[in-house]
């Protein structure tokens, strides 16, 4: 008769028992007993009401406006208006977004509204808003009118350059050479000569962007004269290595008049 003795084995996670003969072989442990089966899977939770949209993204563009003038509708609910309106949005939509780019919570979604809207009231809107806030809804208002190429924004834009508030003077430099043209080049020009340290760094960069503005608008000789500027040893180098380029690009360029 084979004798059988217990022999461990270490086995990940657990430990585990085999028999051993004497005579070196093996019996195979039992396979274990089969879990029992999961239980079939929750149902994801559903979307709490005050959080559905489906309702506000099919309205049209006057219940939007209603729904933004609601002091009972919720944050979450005017941002979905917003972001519907910037899709339906007309000049009806604009005094409704206008009248939340001081709130802290919804400025962002009503320029995000307001910036696609084609009508001159959305440029006169968000002009008049530079008056009534500060810090970050500033840049946020600045950088709508540079997206928005709002000309009659650069001479209250260059103001800004002066600013105490270092991040305002910088998003300022930024839409001034966004929205280019010769004023707006005349005021970077004026604003390099006076700011300094980061603000002088912006001022020179939005300069480059307004030069190839004015390249693109046809302003040929006067955005090559910008570049000029932008290659004197007082610039930052990489402003000044970048102005050096364009300007060979502009002047080996194919499609150059001749």
């Amino acid at each position: 008769m084979v004798r059988m003795v217990w022999q461990s084995e270490e086995m990940p996670g657990m430990q585990s028992r085999q028999r051993t003969s004497t005579n070196g072989s093996q019996q195979q442990p039992q396979a274990p007993r089969a879990a029992p089966a999961q239980k079939a899977a929750a149902r994801p939770p559903e979307i709490p009401p005050e959080f559905k949209a489906d309702a506000i993204l099919s309205s049209d563009a006057p219940a939007l406006i209603q729904l933004l003038k609601d002091p009972q509708a919720s944050v979450f609910q005017k941002a979905k208006a917003c972001q519907r309106l910037a899709v339906i949005g007309g000049k009806d939509a604009v005094p409704a977004l206008a009248a939340l780019l001081t709130d802290p919570q919804l400025a962002h979604y009503a320029r995000f509204g307001l910036e696609p809207i084609p009508d001159p009231a959305a440029d006169e809107a968000l002009r008049d808003a530079l008056k009534k806030v500060k810090g970050k809804l500033l840049v946020g208002v600045i950088n709508s009118l540079g997206w928005r190429r709002d000309a009659k924004a650069v001479d209250a834009l260059a103001k800004l350059l002066d600013s105490t508030d270092s991040e305002v003077a910088q998003a300022a430099a930024a839409a001034l050479g966004r929205i280019s043209g010769l004023r707006a080049a005349k005021l970077l020009e004026d604003g390099l000569k006076r700011t300094k340290g980061p603000v002088r760094s912006a001022v020179a960069a939005a300069s480059l962007v307004c030069a190839e503005g004015l390249l693109a608008q046809g302003e040929r000789e006067r955005g090559l004269a910008l570049y000029q500027t932008l290659m004197r040893p007082d610039v930052p180098k990489p402003v000044r290595l970048a102005a050096m380029h364009c300007t060979f690009a502009a002047e080996t360029s194919l499609r150059r008049q001749r």
